[in-house]
């Protein structure tokens, strides 16, 4: 393989393409990591393949068609753009199509090594290119000069000139986005240049890890939608979104450059409390209690991290570059670790009170809820009862979103809202149906109820509204949801007795499909509220029927319930108050000229490398919200400015679907329905 790969340069400049004709990286083979299965690896990939075979909803056999799927989608996986491999190399490397059922079976991912390795050549002759066109001048009037930014259905590359060609439009594109936010052309090279070679330097830094996991991905997608692989660390982080809590020192970092910078502090942690680490301080060494400091510049943000965390009551120091000091001599800062709460990531409420209109003065609670995490229900009840004790006329779930989470968390949320009752029906792969239902007999809030849904509120989100909207309990108001209708399962691939150095990773798997209690199923459909918003993305060309490898929708009979009323007639007042209000509201107005644009841009696969055309749309967008934020100032009373920098931070609050979910609740409230009669 590596003959293969150390071809000549000047085999690529006359164009030849091919293993037998590949570019040479500038880069030597020496220097790239050597990405070879480790030891782990295997066993990882043959539990998966059992767990798949056996455990999983869908059928699933381990065979060429499924291998042809795989295949496919880890190239994808590998260049979705199709902008670095050639095309005599995917012919090349059709010999692994069928190579890969056998491969899982047995646990040896070396075609998947090879394919990756050829990849990562190419991807590192890219930047190389990239790099050398810089010094070009590029002409920014050239007309008919585009780049396409979106090559997933384009033919691969015929030879080295097509992809030299699609690279040249990438490096004019992000040159000249940089030149439109007023960089000099010496700007423009020393930036992409730290750009490109940051992005080198991150290519050798690859591990073996970091292609297991591409592959048994490939692999877990080719099965289901929604079944994946999670490397250790990732399975790590899976656990503490859910129960939204960590130890460490309380900050957000991210990489800038080659260095890991503090993105935000965590309110209450140990960075928080030191008061010597701020936003935009970059992290230059680690240490470990008194152990002599390790030098992070160029590191990978996930090792960073790593040396960073450790458990609640340990000692972690660390060398800090201020960030507005020009000074090169680093602070040091000792921080002992603790527990930190996610705040952010928690349900919270909030009292809406209208300033104008026949409702001014009165009150509705929002509640807003970003996940179904570990005891979401409880938090829920506390911000019930403040809600209660502001004397509420009607509460709000905001949904917007949510993407999901635990299904226990979807029952026990929606068994705050009535007595007793089913919630959502199970059936697994064996067809046999379970109800998980509320058996408390206690309604923690009886009164008027809407939900507000997007159509990013997925999953857990979908069970709650079909479950309220069924009962007839609350007005679903919103986009169309998601439509993901399956349950998945987390479990680890490791074994008391295991021996491996490195742990294995865990694999989240589809076991079940659930069902509303009328009997239809989410899946692909989604929730359909009450109330539609308009949205310019049509349900059809959104959500879990575009994914691929989808479970089908279907439904199973109804669950014995019974709803709370009659509701039919308040939908038809409300709906028909919300199109006459909304006809007449400006921000509304704002969004249906939007969803006009989009329309009519939405197929467009390419952008100008034309700086004139480029300006003239930037005027016009500029110009377009200068109007609107002028317009919003007026209705606040404010003067309006004559920039967008100028704008006051309050303006950024403006929420019209909150607005108008709250104009919807009040009609709600008005119709005498979605509350419980005591």
């Amino acid at each position: 393989m590596n003959n293969i790969l150390c071809m000549s340069v000047a085999a690529a400049m006359v164009g030849l393409s091919g293993f037998a004709n590949a570019v040479t990286p500038a880069v030597s083979v020496d220097e790239l990591p050597v990405l070879e299965q480790e030891s782990q690896h295997a066993t990882a990939a043959k539990r998966v393949s059992a767990l798949f075979t056996r455990a999983h909803y869908k059928e699933v056999m381990l065979d060429n068609v499924l291998s042809e799927k795989v295949f496919d989608r880890y190239i994808r996986s590998l260049d979705v753009n199709r902008n670095v491999f050639l095309e005599s190399d995917i012919k090349e490397l059709e010999k692994y199509r069928d190579k890969f059922d056998e491969a899982l079976d047995r646990g040896r991912l070396d075609a998947a090594y090879s394919v990756f390795s050829v990849n990562l050549h190419r991807r590192i002759e890219r930047y190389e290119y990239a790099l050398s066109l810089l010094p070009t001048k590029f002409d920014y009037e050239a007309k008919g000069d585009v780049f396409a930014f979106d090559r997933e259905e384009a033919p691969w590359a015929k030879n080295v000139a097509e992809l030299d060609e699609l690279w040249r439009q990438r490096v004019k594109y992000d040159s000249l986005n940089l030149k439109l936010n007023g960089k000099t052309q010496e700007e423009i090279v020393t930036l992409l240049t730290k750009r490109y070679e940051r992005a080198i330097k991150r290519l050798k830094q690859t591990k073996s890890e970091d292609v297991f996991q591409t592959a048994m991905n490939a692999f877990a997608r080719s099965v289901e939608a929604h079944t994946s692989y999670l490397s250790p660390r990732n399975a790590e982080r899976f656990q503490m979104e859910m129960n939204l809590s960590f130890e460490g020192i309380g900050a957000v970092l991210m990489s800038e450059d080659d260095y890991t910078v503090i993105r935000s502090i965590v309110p209450g942690g140990p960075a928080e409390r030191s008061n010597k680490i701020k936003p935009e301080d970059k992290i230059i060494g680690v240490a470990q209690d008194d152990e002599e400091f390790v030098d992070v510049i160029g590191w990978r943000l996930d090792e960073v991290v790593e040396l960073i965390k450790g458990p609640k009551g340990t000692v972690v120091r660390l060398q800090i570059l201020k960030g507005v000091s020009e000074s090169n001599v680093p602070n040091e800062v000792s921080l002992t670790r603790d527990k930190i709460k996610l705040e952010d990531r928690a349900a919270k409420s909030e009292v809406f009170t209208p300033d104008e209109g026949v409702h001014k003065g009165q009150n509705l609670g929002i509640i807003e809820i970003p996940s179904f995490y570990n005891n979401l229900h409880k938090d829920v009840k506390k911000e019930i009862a403040k809600l209660k004790e502001q004397n509420v006329q009607g509460i709000i779930i905001d949904l917007r979103g949510n993407g999901g989470g635990s299904l226990t968390e979807a029952t026990l949320l929606s068994g705050l809202f009535f007595d007793s009752g089913p919630v959502v029906q199970i059936r697994d792969g064996a067809g046999r149906i379970n109800v998980n239902s509320d058996t408390d007999g206690v309604t923690y809030y009886n009164g008027p109820l809407t939900v507000l849904v997007d159509r990013y509120s997925a999953s857990a989100s979908e069970i709650f509204a079909a479950a309220m909207q069924d009962y007839g309990r609350a007005m679903i108001i919103g986009e169309q949801t998601f439509g993901k209708g399956t349950v998945q399962q987390h479990r680890g691939l490791g074994r008391i007795y295991d021996l491996y150095e490195n742990p294995l990773g865990s694999v989240q798997f589809t076991i079940a499909k659930f069902y509303r209690i009328n009997g239809g199923s989410t899946q692909h459909q989604g929730v359909v509220p009450d109330i539609l918003f308009p949205s310019p993305i049509d349900p059809k060309e959104w959500g879990e029927s575009q994914a691929e490898n989808a479970l089908p929708w279907d439904s199973i009979p109804r669950a014995n319930y019974t709803t709370v009323g009659e509701t039919a007639s308040a939908v038809t007042n409300v709906n028909q108050s919300h199109l006459e209000r909304i006809a007449h509201d400006p921000e509304f107005a704002y969004l249906f000229e939007d969803i006009v644009r989009y329309k009519a841009e939405k197929d467009d696969k390419f952008i100008s490398l034309v700086e004139s055309e480029r300006k003239a749309e930037r005027d016009e967008q500029k110009t377009r919200n200068l109007l609107r934020a002028n317009e919003r100032l007026a209705r606040l009373g404010k003067e309006k400015v004559a920039d967008l920098e100028e704008l006051p931070d309050d303006l950024d609050e403006i929420d019209p679907f909150k607005v108008e979910a709250a104009n919807i609740t009040f009609d709600v409230i008005a119709t005498g329905k979605y509350a419980i009669r005591q």
